[in-house]
């Protein structure tokens, strides 16, 4: 009997146990379905097992692999704010409930991302031009288009979520201001549900929400990385951030990302490689969720006194202004648009700046027209090039809208002209048409012209469209 109890006990020990179908923190009630594209729906169950999912008339069936892992793909479907459950049958049944289809929006970056709706949960500042959109948000009725789903600050194998969640739960104070105003505004466009993903942490570099392995495989970073099993760039262990929050939702279908991050890689001087960096980050992303149309949205950071920090590097006043053109560049990648916020500061020395609702709302434009194809402006003027006129530098702009303007109506602000020495003094400039006129009594013989160079520059320089023009150099000094 002895002999039969323990065989019998091995048997249990190390026969495979059917498992129960298990579905990754992102997948939950109320959870916000990518339309027109095919979606991703996975999880684990017993090896070999058969799951089948059934959603709005679907039915997709796959087995396991020999780890346990499944993957189904639903096909495209079109926006609806018509509830629907899912149904997923294996050695157990679950059932989703309360799903609709829309778009999805990844929200990533640093601390001006990160900043909640709950203003009181951050460095609080009132803002001075207007009321604060934030609080009355909070205290009225919420945009019922819009859901979102929370990732919290703690790197762990599983993704720290309580899930999918309506714009009426209590956890929206958490989520990212910029975040959800965007998707606001977008909800109210195009009369479809919004889903965003908040998943952002301040203090951040790029590095951090970047594959270690990236790295390791990138050309351009060879001699940081080459023969090293365990290296930094710049003084920093990259991925960090990716491994905790952002490869969990891989690959949860999406729209696109918006992104607002770049402070932290100002203080340490990171102008020769912040552009690199961040298409090895964008690059690193599309490839992994298999998308190579996601739609990358950025911030350009807003003015601030860097130079007044006690960093261990000392910044000049022009530190920022490199990095504007840097983040500039950014325009470059594929289905990428940039919005600027020079005009959104009400003190220099706060890193934080209130007016998260315009930043959302300019992105949900930059979105609109670039994502969505809708005939409006949504960038303010960007250099274009120039003409040297006798004694004045004449600057040609894309995205001048319907006409060129002062914000303010007062002379135009922050441009400074040079000649040969590379000596810059402030100048007079004045709109002509789609045009901007520059001069100085100190330079007659003008070569070059920076505008908003300088980390306090907040100009008056913008279009009708009230969208602020983007800081630039016509120099390569």
């Amino acid at each position: 009997m002895k002999i039969m109890f323990a065989f019998i006990l091995l048997v249990f020990i190390f026969l495979p146990l059917n498992a129960e179908i298990v579905l990754p923190k992102i997948l939950t009630d109320n959870m916000v379905l990518q339309r027109e594209k095919q979606v991703a729906i996975w999880g684990t169950a017993s090896v070999g097992e058969k799951i089948t999912v059934k959603f709005a008339g679907q039915i997709k069936s796959t087995k396991t692999d020999k780890t346990g892992n499944w993957r189904i793909k639903l096909d495209a479907m079109k926006a609806t704010i018509q509830p629907q459950n899912m149904t997923i049958l294996g050695s157990n049944t679950l059932i989703i409930k309360n799903i609709v289809v829309g778009d999805v929006w990844l929200c990533s970056g640093q601390s001006n991302m990160e900043y909640p709706l709950d203003r009181m949960l951050h460095h609080y500042i009132a803002p001075a031009k207007c009321s604060d959109s934030a609080a009355i948000v909070l205290r009225s009725k919420r945009n019922p288009l819009v859901r979102f789903l929370y990732v919290e600050h703690k790197l762990a194998p599983i993704l720290p979520t309580l899930g999918w969640k309506e714009s009426s739960d209590s956890t929206l104070k958490f989520v990212s201001a910029v975040g959800y105003f965007f998707a606001d505004n977008l909800a109210k466009q195009l009369n479809i549900p919004i889903g965003i993903i908040s998943s952002s942490w301040g203090g951040t570099r790029v590095e951090q929400w970047t594959p270690f392995s990236a790295y390791q495989t990138s050309p351009i970073f060879k001699d940081s990385t080459a023969g090293k099993s365990n290296f930094k760039i710049d003084g920093l262990i990259p991925g960090k951030m990716f491994e905790g929050m952002i490869h969990p939702l891989i690959p949860y279908t999406l729209k696109g990302i918006i992104w607002y991050q770049g402070e932290s890689n100002v203080m340490i001087h990171d102008t020769a490689t912040f552009v690199a960096k961040t298409k090895l980050m964008l690059d690193t992303w599309k490839s992994l969720w298999n998308d190579p149309t996601l739609f990358f949205n950025f911030v350009q950071i807003a003015p601030y006194h860097y130079s007044k920090r006690k960093d261990k590097l000392k910044h000049g006043t022009d530190l920022l202004p490199y990095y504007w053109e840097n983040q500039a560049k950014c325009l470059a990648f594929p289905r990428a648009g940039m919005t600027v916020t020079t005009d959104l500061v009400d003190n220099l020395n706060n890193i934080h700046p209130s007016y998260k609702w315009e930043v959302g709302r300019r992105l949900a434009r930059c979105a609109l027209a670039k994502s969505y194809g809708q005939k409006i402006v949504y960038s303010g003027p960007i250099y274009q090039n120039m003409k040297i006129l006798n004694h004045a530098i004449e600057l040609n702009f894309k995205f001048t809208g319907s006409g060129l303007k002062s914000s303010d109506h007062k002379p135009l602000t922050w441009f400074s002209i040079a000649g040969k020495d590379r000596k810059f003094f402030p100048a007079h400039a004045e709109i002509r048409g789609n045009k901007v006129i520059v001069n100085s009594k100190n330079v007659p013989f003008p070569v070059a012209v920076r505008f908003g160079w300088d980390e306090s520059a907040m100009p008056n320089f913008c279009n009708n469209e009230k969208l602020p023009a983007s800081p630039f150099r016509t120099d390569h000094w």
